[in-house]
């Protein structure tokens, strides 16, 4: 058995449900653009190290994107059909918009990227984008044309830029792009729309990465169990007007069910881990993964501080494995300080500063736990957990995080003391578990649920979200419908109970993001009714909540505590 210390690296892939139930079109282009760059350089990262290990977690809901997006534009391309996403279009056959003000979002959209490390960089896209600012009209067609194919140049994963002629060709070009190299560029696009999943699978089957999974839509299981698990971190919280949500531990069973369904089907086998949705969890949260043979659950550290209460004594707390009473589920909760330097802070530090200095705190993590364990007579530490975004915080990097990722793998790999590994790996060790006496409830963020719950704007959707429970359980209930118009409502509740929508609501957010997500989930709702038959809602034409902060990378990510 190595004597090296296990360094556990833990991505957290997620995008909710952008496509429009009834239109089929997606309404915003972040999941196929993550996918171009994101998922495939955290992918080729773990390629280029045979040695590291990684935990990489997947939600379903973004599995089922990733198939869908990934079918659609090799459709589009073998036959013509419609490509599905109205930014991706600007490299097909097919016209621009003719109305200005759809032409206007068109150009619009195709600034959506960060201004330093993927406009300016590229001095072609940076002078269409200057232009674009100062544009009072719609631009021509050929212009639109050139920021589309910049757009999409900008937003593929650094390891491709690097390592494709394709884009190389497309880069020397810089402006007057033929019908030919859009379709060069959109032939790439689907060749790695394609090949992330196989990616991925081919990484778990060679034993480099462990896949875990998070319930199917990524909803905030506690307080679909019960509102009132917020008041377990902030009593005097506000709560909806609505008792509680209907059904809500059978929704939970579902999400789970379904979320399994979907991780089999993609990757051939079942996860043994989970990612509760943003690291929530309560006592019935486990209690339900256990039930579903989950063998390990990952969440914050200031949840374990919560839970600990009196007892927790800092960060060398979290660099144990705990279990519940009675229960076989391992618990294993993030060291936060870590996380958010990974999330946050080394994005503006040269990448070996940041590999040096992530390595040494990490060593130095490790020491303080063991001496914090000879001190108090405990059980050695058994791992440490490094979790966060594993799409969000790479464009905040210079070349995507390409050298601080690869220095990163390198010098773990290499590291005399400390050794990369999976959870599974960490388990096969049989190490001594902490009993964990008492659960409170709460998420990575500051280790309440207050991100979701509270706030008057919050707590409006989530009246509007029962009273489509309610509307839903009636029209299901009377046992009248077809099997596939059940699980087509089953499915588009879901989307609607996902914990995104609740994230972007609030006046700390930014105006343009909030409006995209409120927008998002009233649209969600309204597709709900039409499935059932029922009318719509007066309330669902009103925007419930309207942004007007600058957040830290744009309200994407959120460190644990601020």
């Amino acid at each position: 058995m190595s004597s090296r210390f296990p360094v556990v690296l833990l991505w957290h892939m997620h995008q909710p449900n952008y496509r429009d139930a009834l239109s089929g079109e997606y309404q915003l282009p972040w999941t196929y653009l993550h996918a171009i760059k994101d998922y495939v350089d955290m992918a080729a990262h773990l390629e280029a190290s045979p040695a590291a290990r990684a935990v990489v977690n997947f939600t379903p809901v973004l599995i089922e994107q990733l198939q869908e997006l990934a079918a659609r534009t090799s459709s589009h391309l073998a036959s013509g059909t419609p490509v599905p996403d109205p930014v991706l279009s600007v490299l097909a056959y097919a016209p621009l918009p003719q109305a200005p003000a759809a032409r206007l979002a068109l150009m619009q959209s195709c600034l959506r990227a960060h201004q330093t490390n993927l406009i300016a960089r590229f001095p072609a896209y940076q002078s269409l984008a200057v232009l674009a600012r100062g544009f009072a009209t719609v631009a021509s067609i050929g212009y639109l044309r050139d920021l589309g194919v910049w757009f999409h140049i900008a937003w593929l994963g650094e390891t491709v830029k690097r390592s494709d002629p394709r884009v190389a060709a497309l880069i020397a070009q810089e402006r007057n792009y033929s019908a030919a190299h859009r379709r060069s560029l959109l032939e790439l696009i689907s060749e790695l729309l394609n090949g992330v999943l196989p990616r991925y699978r081919a990484l778990a089957e060679r034993g480099q990465v462990e896949l875990s999974v998070t319930p199917y839509a990524h909803p905030l299981m506690p307080l679909l169990i019960d509102f009132a698990a917020a008041r377990e971190s902030q009593p005097e919280v506000v709560l909806p007007r609505a008792p509680h949500y209907p059904g809500g531990a059978q929704r939970v069973a579902w999400h789970l069910d379904e979320g399994q369904r979907v991780f089999r089907s993609a990757f051939g086998i079942a996860p043994a881990g989970c990612w509760p949705s943003e690291g929530a969890i309560s006592t019935p949260v486990l209690e339900l993964l256990e039930s579903r043979g989950y063998q390990w659950a990952a969440t914050g550290g200031n949840v374990l501080q919560g839970c600990l209460g009196a007892a927790y004594t800092g960060a060398e707390n979290v660099a144990h494995l705990y279990q519940r009473p009675s229960q076989s589920l391992r618990c294993l909760f993030r060291n936060d300080n870590l996380s958010d330097l990974l999330g946050f802070s080394y994005s503006t530090w040269h990448g070996d500063d940041a590999v040096s200095h992530c390595v040494a705190e990490i060593e130095a993590a490790v020491v303080a736990a063991h001496a914090a364990a000879e001190a108090g007579g405990t059980p050695l530490p058994t791992q440490l957990l490094i979790a966060l975004d594993g799409e969000n915080a790479w464009e905040h990097y210079p070349y995507n995080g390409y050298y601080f990722l690869r220095g990163l793998y390198a010098a773990l790999e290499q590291h005399p003391r400390l050794q990369l590994c999976t959870v599974g790996e960490v388990l096969q060790r049989q190490p001594a578990t902490l009993p964990l006496p008492r659960v409170r409830a709460g998420s990575w963020v500051h280790g309440t649920l207050a991100t979701w719950i509270g706030a008057a704007d919050k707590n409006r959707a989530w009246d509007l979200l029962v009273a489509a429970k309610q509307a839903a359980d009636t029209v299901l209930g009377a046992g009248q419908l077809p099997d596939t118009a059940r699980v087509r409502i089953e499915h588009q509740l879901a989307q609607c109970e996902s914990s995104d929508w609740f994230w972007w609501f609030g006046d700390y957010n930014p105006p343009d993001s909030v409006r995209d997500f409120d927008r998002l989930f009233r649209r969600q709702l309204r597709s709900l009714y039409e499935l059932l038959k029922l009318p719509v809602p007066a309330a669902l034409h009103e925007s419930i909540s309207s942004g007007g902060g600058t957040p830290e990378t744009g309200g994407v990510m959120r460190r644990a505590n601020e």
